[in-house]
């Protein structure tokens, strides 16, 4: 089983997230931030992932500590239960409508960090959740699980919905990208021979 937990303490958050890349799609997510909590569980459940996942973080500031350090947790956690990405598929994509809204996410777990985020968010905020943060999160994610990760807006009016779209997309490219390919279980997907 691929799993691990990781632990993060600074001065400005108390992290704990426990993930399993070969789960069921269960989580327990309660990391001080209620949106952020709505789309990590979608990750989760739509990449099949097991994610719990606790915070302690100086949300009296604002929300900014809380989002990127939880990003650079999870990044850490995919990165250690990939080891050496033997057997692994190595690419995943996900053209993902959420109602209006349609997103494309494609992922090379390459060892190279690149974000390619281009998403238009109308709103500056859903409920009490700066929607700056979405591309924060994400950057979070790519410096500390090094790949190379495109997020588009194909369409979409409305900021929630974009916004989902977009965590769900992630999560079931991100599931194609971790998947063992059973007739290379023994190789590293990589001419180089090593991601």
């Amino acid at each position: 089983m691929r799993t691990t937990t990781i632990t993060r303490k600074t001065a400005e958050t108390d992290i704990t997230l426990t993930l399993s890349l070969d789960g069921s799609g269960s989580s327990t997510v309660d990391t001080g931030v209620g949106f952020l909590d709505h789309m990590l569980t979608l990750f989760a459940k739509h990449g099949g992932f097991d994610l719990t996942v606790t915070c302690k973080g100086d949300t009296q500031v604002d929300f900014h500590h809380s989002v990127e350090d939880i990003a650079i947790v999870l990044g850490q956690a995919v990165n250690e239960c990939l080891g050496s990405k033997k057997g692994i598929t190595r690419y995943g994509s996900m053209l993902l409508p959420m109602d209006e809204a349609l997103i494309l996410t494609a992922i090379d777990l390459s060892g190279r960090a690149c974000l390619a985020f281009d998403l238009t968010l109308p709103a500056q905020k859903v409920g009490d959740f700066d929607t700056e943060l979405v591309e924060e999160f994400f950057l979070g994610f790519v410096r500390n699980c090094p790949c190379a990760l495109h997020i588009r807006q194909l369409a979409g009016s409305n900021t929630h919905h974009i916004i989902e779209g977009a965590f769900k997309s992630f999560g079931r490219s991100l599931a194609a990208a971790v998947k063992i390919d059973a007739a290379h279980r023994d190789e590293i997907p990589s001419t180089k021979g090593v991601l």
